[in-house]
């Protein structure tokens, strides 16, 4: 019955890729698979590769083997309560593209690629026992939004790297709105204090490596309030990763 089901299944998607053929996910060119890039647009989505902070994921000069523990300019300044970070993209047209996607076109179907993706930028995140959690939303939010695209992009990411995930870990206990338009300080101050342990979940945070997901890290005021309630809670560390990394927020 299982082998029946499966070659259901392959049956379906051979009839839905005829049908609508795949198309790149920034623009209308045709691709091999759902969720991928045209050769074109990948060239202007700026991957992070090589050297970067090991901070924040911020792109520098030179390559890894430079110095893998290398740390930019807005880290030097920056308390960073987490041990280490990466980001997949710099944020630009093509990765405003994507994220918009996620987060209001209910394009979940980028999900598993971008899950590729953050894998392989997180593989250096990786520890023993490692949970995999997403920054959470407020309900208020949620209730619009109707699903946290930082947990879509966690659960992705946790498949792929077969880590535990666990998409309730944190709750945003304080209606904080955008952080668009805000400075540097202010994002800080917005969000301090907005979290909390989810009561049913904390067992799970002490002694535990802990990996933070979001969809974009600017100034990293989010991650920093975030990682302090787990720290608070005993978390043994905690590391961060963005789908995308705006530089040089002020």
């Amino acid at each position: 019955m299982r082998g029946l089901h499966e070659t259901g299944r392959a049956l379906v998607q051979r009839v839905l890729h005829a049908v609508y053929p795949p198309q790149c996910m920034t623009c209308d060119t045709l691709v091999e698979d759902n969720g991928a890039l045209c050769p074109d647009c990948w060239r202007q989505t700026g991957f992070i590769f090589g050297q970067c902070c090991d901070l924040c994921g911020t792109p520098l000069p030179g390559d890894m083997t430079a110095d893998p523990h290398a740390i930019c300019d807005d880290c030097l300044t920056l308390a960073r309560p987490w041990d280490q970070g990466r980001a997949v993209m710099v944020y630009g047209d093509k990765a405003r593209q994507i994220l918009l996607g996620l987060k209001y076109r209910d394009r979940l179907d980028h999900a598993p690629v971008a899950g590729k993706w953050l894998a392989r930028a997180a593989r250096p995140l990786v520890q023993p026992d490692m949970l995999v959690a997403p920054v959470p939303l407020h309900w208020l939010r949620l209730l619009k939004r109707r699903y946290n695209q930082a947990a879509v992009l966690s659960q992705a990411l946790a498949n792929t790297l077969q880590l535990a995930h666990c998409p309730d870990l944190l709750i945003r206990s304080r209606y904080t709105g955008t952080q668009d338009g805000r400075r540097r300080m202010d994002r800080f101050a917005n969000v301090e204090g907005a979290f909390r342990a989810n009561p049913r979940q904390v067992h799970r945070i002490a002694g535990r490596h802990i990996l933070l997901v979001d969809d974009v890290m600017t100034a990293g005021a989010t991650f920093a309030a975030a990682s302090d309630t787990l720290l608070a809670r005993g978390a043994a560390s905690v590391r961060v990763i963005a789908l995308a990394r705006v530089a040089h927020a002020e």
